[in-house]
């Protein structure tokens, strides 16, 4: 299974139309990228007279992928800032 860890940066305000604070700026950083090698399920696709093998992510949904053509992604670490600490 391929993973991607990721750093989320988001920066909150507060205006008149919402009362409570909700995020206006997110940015998510790819840190770094774990691959999941080789497919180890391809699938055969049949166009005509033409046949080929694909990987099954380009083919399945996620719960009938193989281990390697899964992905996950981990957040590292959430920074929440508020609009005023950002300006300052």
């Amino acid at each position: 299974m391929t993973i991607y860890l990721v750093d989320i940066k988001q920066v909150i305000h507060t205006c008149p139309a919402f009362a409570d604070p909700h995020p206006f700026d997110i940015r998510r950083t790819l840190v770094d990228v774990i691959p999941g090698g080789p497919c180890r399920a391809p699938v055969t696709i049949r166009s005509g007279g033409t046949t080929t093998l694909i990987p099954c992510h380009r083919h399945e949904p996620a719960k009938r992928q193989c281990g390697a053509c899964r992905v996950i992604v981990t957040e590292r670490t959430i920074t929440t800032r508020h609009l005023t600490e950002v300006a300052a």
